[in-house]
């Protein structure tokens, strides 16, 4: 019986979509998307400190304090990516600047959070759910830290973040406060990258490690 009821749905599904392709063939929903593309990033521009001509931003971007981010020209910016620049959390102040250079490419739902400085250069490409952050909640993890819920202890910056220019992250990396990533370098994917990565290296491993360096 449950087969029979999955098949049915399986071609009303198919029914369905079939309509649709003859309403509005994909090309077509393809030139609308593009369009609806143009559109938000045109809205969501305005909320951001600059950001550079033919930069694409997808849409579901998730912004706090666009004021202190900017974009350079020639940008992807994926869907649903999260860009927070924390000026102030619980009862303290910050200073925080994220600046992406051009031609730059930001993975679908990556995260970049700030509170002192993130600077990605350019000719950057990253992949999807990618992770910089140069802050966290809690600054040594004493045992008193530990018993205060983490998003009750005061973010804390152990460095800014640089990613210099022709660098790749692949997919799922996550990048942690007071590093450089040297230019040209590739970072593997689900690497978690902890300390300085030389130019024209190429790094994996959870902590991130030296595979290669090419000279």
């Amino acid at each position: 019986m449950k087969n029979l009821f999955r098949r049915i749905l399986l071609r009303i599904a198919t029914f369905i979509g079939y309509i649709g392709s003859l309403l509005m063939p994909y090309k077509l929903n393809v030139l609308l998307g593009v369009f609806g593309d143009a559109i938000y990033t045109k809205w969501v521009s305005s909320a951001l400190r600059k950001v550079g001509s033919r930069t694409s931003i997808m849409r579901g971007l998730v912004l706090l304090n666009g004021k202190y981010i900017e974009i350079g020209k020639d940008c992807s910016i994926g869907t649903r990516v999260v860009l927070t620049a924390w000026d102030r959390y619980l009862n303290f102040s910050y200073s925080p600047s994220i600046s992406i250079g051009d031609n730059v490419v930001i993975g679908d739902e990556s995260h970049i959070t700030a509170i002192s400085q993130i600077s990605i250069g350019n000719n950057v490409t990253t992949g999807r759910r990618i992770t910089i952050t140069d802050n966290s909640h809690g600054l040594n993890l004493t045992s008193d830290e530990l018993n205060i819920p983490p998003l009750s202890r005061q973010l804390h910056s152990k460095g800014p973040v640089f990613i210099e220019d022709n660098v790749w992250i692949g997919d799922k990396v996550t990048i942690l406060p007071g590093v450089r990533i040297g230019f040209g370098s590739i970072v593997g994917a689900n690497a978690v990258v902890t300390k300085d990565i030389p130019a024209y290296s190429i790094v994996g491993g959870n902590p991130a490690r030296i595979l290669k360096q090419i000279v």
